[in-house]
């Protein structure tokens, strides 16, 4: 089994390069609650159709704690993508402060 390419939030750099793109693989509900800013939004099991979205560049996958982003990373990886996975997730993300929007009109958070 080949290894995760996996990323600490602290490994990520403040704010996120423009050069970076990042891929959230979660449910619509949970993107709705609290997503990165910028982010592009596949939720894993529509993630083998769509996979044509996904831009080129080196991509940074992220969803709740790192479970589901692991397996696209995984995935896209075979399929050539330069990607690497958020080990801790949106979960991570919030806790170390990092900057997050909602699309609920409330403060944003990790569902």
């Amino acid at each position: 089994m080949t290894a995760i390419p996996t990323v600490h939030v602290d490994g990520v750099p403040d704010p996120v390069p423009d050069d970076l793109v990042v891929l959230d693989v979660r449910e619509p509900a949970e993107w709705e609650h609290g997503h990165i800013d910028g982010a592009v939004h596949i939720p894993l099991g529509e993630l083998g159709a769509r996979v044509g979205e996904v831009p080129d560049g080196q991509v940074l996958v992220v969803c709740r704690i790192g479970g589901r982003s692991a397996q696209a990373v995984a995935w896209l990886g075979q399929q050539g993508h330069d990607v690497v996975n958020l080990d801790g997730g949106m979960l991570d993300w919030q806790a170390a402060g990092r900057p997050m929007v909602s699309e609920t009109g409330r403060p944003p958070q990790v569902v």
